[in-house]
C-alpha cells in the first residue's frame, strides 16, 4: 500500500534533516557518472561532489605546501583560505627556490621528500615530478563542476597539474630616447635596418622568444632568433636590472622582457621615462607556477581545496596584487587578461609544458651562446 505524503510535509522533513546536519545523497547525473567511470578506467580518483572533498578535508585540518609564488603572497593567501575553510587551521607554505628544482625529484625518488602535500612543478623539470603526483582527476572534476576550476588551467593530458599564473612578453623602452610610434608592434620589426648594431638589449635567457613556438613553430622561431642575433644587439641578464638601465637612459629598448617585470620597474621609475608595448603575437606562458598533489600527501583533500582556492577569483586577485600581475590569462579581469584582450596570442599551453625548456636551449644555441656584456 502506498501512502501519499503531502509536499508541505516533505519540505518540512527536508528542512529538519538539513538543519540537523544529517547527510543525504543526491543522485549523480549521467554525465558525472560517466566522467567518474572514465577516470577510474584511467587509474584516476574522481570525487562525485565538492561536499565529499570538504568532509574529508575537515578530518585533516592542516596543509603543507611547497609553492612557486613569492613570499608576499603567503599571508594573504593563508588568511583568504582560512576564511573560506576555517577548519583548516594549520597551514605552512614554503617557497621553492630554483636550487631545489632538481633536488626535490631526487628526494621523491629516494622516498625522502615527506611531510609535504603540494609541490611546485617547474616546467623545465616537469617530467621528473609527474610520477610522484597523486592521480586525482582534477581536469575531470573541473569539467563536471565538482571543483570550481577553469579546465584550461589544468594539464590537458596529465589531468592532475594546475597552473595558477600567466606571463606575457613585452618590449620596454625609454620614451625620452625613442617615441612610441618608432617602437615595432610586431616581433619582426626588430629585424629592420635601423635596429642593427647595438640598438636594443636582449636577455640571454630567451623565455619570451621561446613563447613564439606555438604560433610560429620551432623552425620559424629559430630562424627569427638567428636573424635577431645578426642584428648585433647588446646581451645582458636579469629583467629587473635591465629595466632599471632602460629607465636610466642607458639603453633605449629591451626585448625579451615580461609584463610583470616592467610594471614593477615603472612603479619605481622616478623619471617616468619607462614604458612598454605588447608585440604580436603576444608570447603568453601559462603554467609558469604549476602545482600538483604528492602521492605521499597526508592532507590530500585539503590540498585539493587549496588548488581550487588559488584559481578562484579571491586567490587570483591576491596573486595579481602580490606576485604581482601574474594571475592567469584565463581569469576574467586579471591584469594579463585585460592586456591581451583583442590581441593575437602565442600560448605556451600544456601541449608545450614539458618541451618549453628544450625550446629555450635551441634558441640559445641559435644565438651562438652570447655572453653578458659588462
Amino acid at each position: 500500500m502506498k501512502i501519499a505524503i503531502p509536499n508541505k510535509i516533505v519540505g518540512s522533513l527536508t528542512l529538519v534533516l538539513l538543519l540537523s546536519g544529517v547527510s543525504y545523497v543526491v543522485a549523480a547525473s549521467p554525465t558525472l557518472l560517466k566522467a567518474k567511470q572514465e577516470a577510474a578506467a584511467g587509474g584516476y580518483i574522481f570525487f562525485s561532489s565538492h561536499d565529499e572533498i570538504v568532509a574529508m578535508a575537515k578530518k585533516e585540518g592542516k596543509l603543507r605546501v611547497m609553492i612557486g609564488l613569492e613570499n608576499p603572497n603567503f599571508k594573504p593567501l593563508i588568511e583568504g583560505f582560512k576564511q573560506k575553510y576555517p577548519f583548516i587551521t594549520d597551514i605552512h607554505l614554503e617557497e621553492m627556490t630554483s636550487g631545489a628544482y632538481q633536488r626535490i625529484p631526487l628526494e621523491l625518488k629516494a622516498g625522502q621528500a615527506k611531510g609535504w602535500d603540494i609541490t611546485h612543478i617547474p616546467s623545465q623539470f616537469g617530467k621528473e615530478y609527474m610520477p610522484y603526483l597523486m592521480k586525482y582527476d582534477i581536469l575531470g572534476m573541473a569539467g563536471q563542476g565538482v571543483l570550481k576550476i577553469d579546465p584550461r588551467m589544468v594539464h590537458s593530458s596529465e589531468r592532475n597539474i594546475i597552473g595558477v599564473t600567466s606571463t606575457i612578453g613585452v618590449v620596454s623602452y625609454n620614451k625620452k630616447l625613442i617615441s612610441d610610434d618608432k617602437v615595432p608592434d610586431k616581433w619582426e620589426g626588430f629585424l629592420r635596418p635601423e635596429f642593427k648594431g647595438k640598438k636594443f638589449i636582449m636577455d640571454i635567457r630567451p623565455l619570451q622568444i621561446a613563447g613564439l613556438v606555438p604560433a610560429w613553430g620551432l623552425e620559424r622561431t629559430l630562424d627569427f632568433a638567428r636573424k635577431l642575433a645578426a642584428q648585433d644587439p647588446l646581451w645582458g641578464r636579469g629583467t629587473a636590472r635591465i629595466n632599471s638601465s632602460v629607465a636610466a637612459g642607458e639603453y633605449a629598448l629591451f626585448l625579451e622582457n615580461n609584463f610583470s617585470s616592467v610594471k614593477r620597474a615603472m612603479s619605481k621609475d622616478p623619471t617616468g621615462s619607462l614604458n612598454y608595448k605588447l608585440l604580436e603575437p603576444v608570447s603568453t606562458i601559462i603554467g609558469h607556477h604549476s602545482s600538483g598533489i604528492l602521492k605521499t600527501a597526508d592532507q590530500p583533500h585539503a590540498a585539493l581545496l587549496w588548488l581550487e582556492f588559488l584559481v578562484s577569483p579571491e586567490g587570483q586577485e591576491i596573486i595579481d596584487k602580490y606576485e604581482p600581475l601574474k594571475a592567469s590569462v584565463f581569469t576574467p579581469g586579471s591584469a594579463v587578461a585585460q592586456e591581451v584582450r583583442g590581441k593575437e596570442l602565442s600560448v605556451v599551453d600544456w601541449n608545450h609544458f614539458t618541451n618549453f625548456e628544450g625550446y629555450t636551449e635551441k634558441i640559445y644555441a641559435a644565438w651562438g651562446f652570447p655572453k653578458a656584456d659588462k
